[in-house]
């Protein structure tokens, strides 16, 4: 039985990666947040409130456990509130992987740590490689980059999964993203503006969970590329979306990125090329339709 901890597990991907490790009898999964639980699933794991960023807290907490692997989703992934506060974006993205890299190489834990297709600038017309080289736009690109930095100097056994717009469902209903988003303004008649020059491969958050899990088990190294395997425009999602749970197409209306200030700081055009995902870890996609459908039946069985 490996012993696996999850870090920023009241997040929407740290939710989901407990979730899954605990149903596997392989996992001894402990999960780790700052506030308390707000995981509705209370079984198959243990819980420790932690202050990620009392690195003298987090130290002992770490010390006091053999872990055989890391599985960190904490971050700040607002691009906003890095913008915002580049100072709270440093602490968390870069300090904080620092931290868990030391950890890691002094005692040969695996870290698992996740990152973003926003370390590239967009300005390609064709899927990203794991080998292209970055060129971040935003505070919040510039700090998962440097934080892939630090694991690269280190001598840490560690993986890095880059994804795209996670989307989904997991039991926390104050959690949102795109698609919950989309469904749930459009179910109430509410007019929603939607970017139409950026595209994306969006990542459903099962899958991204899976591809961690798929990750403990090839002990991978190196840097993997983990998305959907659909490329689409945000507004071309939106229309998929209400055409899946047949809502108004007529409430949306299509806007340029320039127009709400996210032409500079997010990247045209992103999508990743996976076949190293496939080959190294067996990582295969749902595809967006499909993933809808899986949705549809998590919002029932939760209750929503």
């Amino acid at each position: 039985m490996k012993k696996i901890l999850v870090t920023g597990s009241n997040g929407f991907l740290g939710q989901k990666v407990v979730d899954l490790l605990a149903a596997n009898e392989l996992y001894n999964v402990v999960a780790i947040s700052k506030g308390p639980n707000r995981n509705p699933n209370k079984t198959g794991y243990a819980f420790h409130q932690v202050d990620l960023l009392d690195q003298i807290k987090l130290t002992n907490f770490l010390s006091s456990r053999d872990f055989d692997a890391i599985v960190h989703t904490a971050a700040m992934t607002s691009v906003e509130a890095c913008e915002a506060d580049k100072a709270a974006c440093q602490l968390l993205n870069v300090d904080l992987v620092q931290t868990l890299a030391t950890y890691c190489t002094e005692n040969q834990v695996q870290l698992i740590h996740l990152s973003t297709d926003f370390v590239f600038d967009g300005k390609k017309d064709s899927p990203y490689h794991e080998e292209d080289r970055p060129n971040p736009q935003s505070e919040y690109g510039k700090s998962k980059y440097v934080s892939e930095q630090v694991l690269a100097q280190s001598s840490c056994p560690y993986a890095i999964l880059r994804t795209i717009l996670v989307y989904g469902i997991n039991g926390d209903p104050n959690r949102s993203n795109l698609v919950l988003w989309a469904k749930t303004k459009l179910s109430q008649n509410e007019a929603i503006k939607v970017v139409n020059d950026q595209w994306r491969m969006p990542t459903f958050v099962d899958d991204l969970a899976y591809a961690c899990q798929l990750a403990i088990e090839r002990k991978a190294q190196g840097i993997f590329h983990i998305s959907g395997a659909d490329s689409m425009s945000i507004t071309e999602a939106v229309y998929k979306i209400a055409d899946y749970w047949q809502l108004d197409k007529g409430l949306i209306t299509e806007i340029s990125a320039e127009s709400i200030g996210q032409a500079d700081n997010r990247p045209r055009r992103t999508g990743f090329d996976l076949r190293k995902s496939s080959d190294e870890l067996g990582y295969a996609p749902t595809s967006f339709i499909a993933s809808l459908e899986i949705i549809d039946r998590q919002i029932k069985a939760f209750g929503r």
